[in-house]
C-alpha cells in the first residue's frame, strides 16, 4: 500500500492535470475571436478567466509555495484591453498547470503541513489547504468556461 503522502500528492496533481484537460477540451474549438467575445454584457470572456485562472495559480502556488518570483496583477485578469493570442493565453496556463503539479510532487508530508499565509486568502493555514482550494476554483470556472463555450457554439 503507498503511503499516504504519495497517495495525496498524486491525487492532487492528477486532479490540476484533469482541470487543464476538461479546459482544453472546450477551449481548444474555439476561434481566437469566440476565445476572447463575451457572449453576455455582463462576466467574462472564456480568454478573460484562462488569464485568471493562470495568475491565480501562479500567484497561490507560483509565488507563495514555489517561491517563483511571480507578481500578480489580478484586475488585468479581467480587463486587458490587448490581450495575448488564444495560443499564447493557453501556452502560459499550461506551463502554469506542470509548474502546479511538479510542485505538488515535490511536497513531503511535512511541507503539506506548513503554515501558509497569502493576501486574499485567510482560510488557508497550510499548503495542502491552498492545494485544494486552487483546485476547487479551478474547476469553479473551468464551470462557467463549459457553459459559456456552449454560449459561443449556439452564437
Amino acid at each position: 500500500m503507498p503511503e499516504l503522502n504519495e497517495t495525496v500528492v498524486t491525487g492532487l496533481a492528477t486532479y490540476y492535470e484533469f482541470v487543464a484537460a476538461q479546459l482544453h477540451e472546450r477551449v481548444d474549438p474555439l476561434s481566437n475571436e469566440q476565445f476572447w467575445r463575451k457572449p453576455y454584457p455582463y462576466g467574462n470572456s472564456v480568454g478573460h478567466l484562462v488569464l485568471h485562472l493562470t495568475g491565480n495559480l501562479n500567484y497561490y502556488i507560483g509565488a507563495c509555495v514555489a517561491e517563483t518570483g511571480y507578481i500578480r496583477d489580478r484586475d488585468r485578469e479581467f480587463t486587458d484591453k490587448q490581450p495575448p493570442p488564444k495560443e499564447a493565453a493557453l501556452l502560459a496556463f499550461d506551463r502554469t498547470i506542470a509548474m502546479v503539479t511538479a510542485t505538488i510532487r515535490k511536497q513531503s508530508a511535512r511541507d503539506l503541513g506548513k503554515a501558509y499565509t497569502a493576501e486574499r486568502e485567510p482560510e488557508a493555514a497550510d499548503r495542502f489547504q491552498i492545494f485544494v482550494r486552487c483546485a476547487g476554483h479551478a474547476y469553479h470556472h473551468v464551470g462557467q468556461i463549459v457553459y459559456l463555450s456552449r454560449e459561443l457554439a449556439r452564437t
